[in-house]
């Protein structure tokens, strides 16, 4: 598998809408399936790991007036810093990110336990040398967006998973950060959401991870084989 990505604006694919959110893939087709998301909080929207493209401003306008940018993984500064100038707002990060304030023209604001006044739950998923990421969680209308750790995307996939977990993660599945959690949809970094059967599909990702690990390695593997 080639994993591509292509810098050149097209059309915007969006996905995930819901009353509150929605989500946007500005790169139909790359590989890697980057998407983005936004959520309306109290007539404001935040912008989560936003890769720009033509036509974003419109889809935004929809939910309200952009308050905020946030990364919740460190390797997803994408167009943070350009979206947030361009509406004057400021980048949030957690407070344990290191290594990628100092890569960012913008404005930066920290976080820990809670995102502002937004009522959305900060979740350390992974904090190392190499990956730190946080999942966000509002309590209130069931959302989870977790950037990495599982996705939708094909290379994140066993067998008949709707949802799979990051093959650089099947063997320490993030079941202590997200584990206890019932969400009504699951919006992630890589691929289209889970919109429904939410807490199904991850309590099935979570739980099946290892077991399932040989089954993707192997797809993996047999697609890097030469034609």
């Amino acid at each position: 598998m080639t994993f591509r990505t292509d810098e050149r604006a097209t059309d915007l694919a969006e996905i995930d809408r819901f009353e509150g959110g929605v989500g946007w893939i500005a790169h139909p087709d790359e590989t890697m399936q980057r998407a983005s998301h936004a959520l309306e909080v109290d007539g404001e929207v935040w912008l989560f790991d936003p890769v720009d493209t033509e036509g974003l401003d419109d889809l935004l306008a929809e939910f309200g007036e952009v308050a905020g940018v946030v990364i919740t993984l460190d390797r997803h500064k994408r167009d943070a810093a350009e979206i947030a100038d361009r509406h004057g707002v400021h980048v949030y990060l957690p407070e344990f990110f290191e290594g990628v304030s100092e890569e960012l023209e913008a404005p930066i604001v920290r976080f820990d336990d809670e995102l502002a006044d937004t009522g959305l739950e900060a979740r350390t998923v992974v904090d190392s040398r190499f990956w730190q990421e946080v999942a966000l969680y509002d309590p209130a209308e069931g959302t989870l967006i977790v950037p990495e750790s599982v996705g939708t995307a094909e290379y994140f996939l066993a067998g008949s998973e709707r949802l799979g977990v990051h093959p650089m993660r099947r063997l320490v599945p993030p079941r202590d950060a997200l584990g206890d959690l019932d969400p009504e949809r699951v919006l992630v970094g890589h691929g289209p959401g889970v919109m429904d059967g939410a807490s199904a599909a991850l309590d099935n990702a979570l739980a099946g991870a290892r077991k399932r690990s040989p089954i993707l390695y192997a797809k993996a593997a047999r697609n890097l084989l030469p034609f």
